[in-house]
């Protein structure tokens, strides 16, 4: 009996479970916060109205608390696909989702703008226009930034820079993708990460260099850290010239070492490795606006857009 009853209570949970409601739409500009101005607000609708009356899409900015538990982009989407913003058969809905005490928010695009919404496009909307004024807390300019670059992202005139070309380091171009992100650290844990960074390379760096045989094993071993590292503090190109440095020099020393007479004597002295290493090769150490009348078009949406956190 007791088995049943929990069976029973597991099968009917996710019934008690209440996903956060989507409300009804009535504006193109929704604040569950009251947050924004009143006069920003019906600005801000006009345009939107101006923009949907021009071309027919339908651009939509909603601003909640909460997510209350929500994934973004599931909650997101939800909405979206509730209110059909855009044009049937058009698709050409766009929705500007923002949970302030969440600190998150999201570009929904519809099918039928996401030729000129790429994910690429809202994911650089939102970083360079809209997350650097919600940091400082001016959340008005941010949103009016987003909406100018996601109707500008539409007709054609705002675009986003081509990704910088690492083409130049050849093999290590690789290094340019995992450069992204590093300009937001700031100095201090630049600095920070830097001095532990290399402390903790050093050791095991002079261990490679001055260590017979498992030196060679370690050599090789630290090629990733050596890139991986410089690359994520400091950008693709000092990356790559911090790991060439490593590379190039640790390797002449260890063949310098193995194949001159000079350096094989020093290895015999056991001067080789000092402490750490021996001839032997071991080693060891001692607000809404209320328009009324305004719904979606019919319009589908597939999940296209970007999200960020800010």
């Amino acid at each position: 009996m007791q088995r049943i009853l929990i069976f029973s209570l597991l099968f009917l949970l996710p019934i008690f479970i209440q996903a956060k409601d989507v409300p009804t739409l009535k504006a193109r500009v929704m604040d569950e916060t009251w947050t924004l101005n009143a006069g920003f607000v019906s600005a801000l609708e006009k345009q939107l109205k101006d923009h949907e009356n021009r071309t027919s899409n339908q651009v939509v900015v909603f601003v909640v608390s909460s997510l209350e538990g929500e994934v973004l982009e599931e909650y997101s989407l939800r909405v979206a696909e509730t209110w059909k913003l855009g044009q049937k058969k058009k698709d050409n809905g766009v929705l500007l989702l923002i949970a302030l005490d969440d600190r998150k928010l999201r570009i929904e695009v519809g099918y039928g703008l996401e030729g000129s919404l790429t994910d690429v496009l809202c994911h650089h909307i939102i970083d360079e226009e809209i997350k650097p004024f919600f940091k400082k807390g001016d959340y008005e300019s941010g949103i009016q930034n987003g909406v100018n670059a996601i109707l500008g992202g539409i007709d054609g005139s705002y675009t986003a820079p081509l990704p910088e070309d690492f083409s130049h380091l050849g093999p290590l171009s690789f290094l340019g993708e995992l450069s992204a992100g590093q300009e937001e650290i700031p100095i201090p844990i630049k600095i920070f990460v830097t001095v532990f960074v290399l402390f903790v390379l050093g050791i095991f760096t002079y261990v490679a260099a001055n260590t017979p045989y498992i030196g060679w094993f370690l050599y090789f071993f630290l090629f990733p850290f050596w890139s991986l590292f410089p690359t994520a503090i400091y950008g693709a190109n000092i990356g790559a010239s911090i790991f060439l440095i490593y590379a190039i020099g640790v390797g002449i020393y260890k063949l310098y070492h193995l194949l001159t007479p000079h350096g094989r004597k020093r290895m015999k002295k056991g001067s080789f490795g000092g402490s750490f290493g021996s001839s032997s090769g071991g080693w060891s150490s001692s607000g809404s606006s209320r328009s009324g009348g305004f719904s979606g078009g019919g319009g589908s949406f597939g999940g296209g857009g970007s999200s960020g956190s800010w």
